[in-house]
């Protein structure tokens, strides 16, 4: 699958096409999300070797997104973040060895923290979250 760096939105309360939103700081692919009512965070992907970087766009306005910081570990292939209006959540990925879950204060810009550990290594992980109004996947 092509890297991307393309950002895309849609008005939910409308029918049509996804419009342009902005660009992500690098081109990447299979990133997890997480977001608040403010602000949209992407973490982590394939920009050709597993990435730690960690971006995020003002969601009210259209524009590229801008560094938030990096995760503790570079992970790919983990899709699914979570998070509550205060925090995000990221785990698993097809790093050898990555059962690291990191978090970030989404208000806040700044390094991922350590949050724990799964119980088994995995990529192609599906999370929910039960304070967010709705479930990711």
């Amino acid at each position: 699958m092509a890297k991307v760096n393309k950002i895309e939105y849609i008005t939910i309360a409308s029918t049509g096409n996804a419009t342009d939103f902005g660009d992500l700081t690098v081109a990447r692919n299979y990133g997890q999300s997480a977001s608040t009512s403010v602000r949209g965070v992407n973490a982590g992907g394939t920009d050709g070797s597993a990435s730690n970087v960690i971006d995020y766009v003002t969601i009210a306005s259209t524009g590229d997104a801008t560094d938030f910081g990096n995760l503790t570990v570079a992970r790919s292939q983990s899709y699914g973040g979570m998070s509550d209006p205060t925090r995000g959540v990221f785990g698993g990925g097809t790093n050898p060895d990555n059962v690291t879950i990191d978090f970030i204060t989404i208000a806040s810009t700044g390094n991922a923290a350590d949050f724990g550990d799964m119980s088994v290594q995995t990529g192609d992980t599906n999370n929910i979250s039960d304070s967010h109004g709705g479930l990711q996947g």
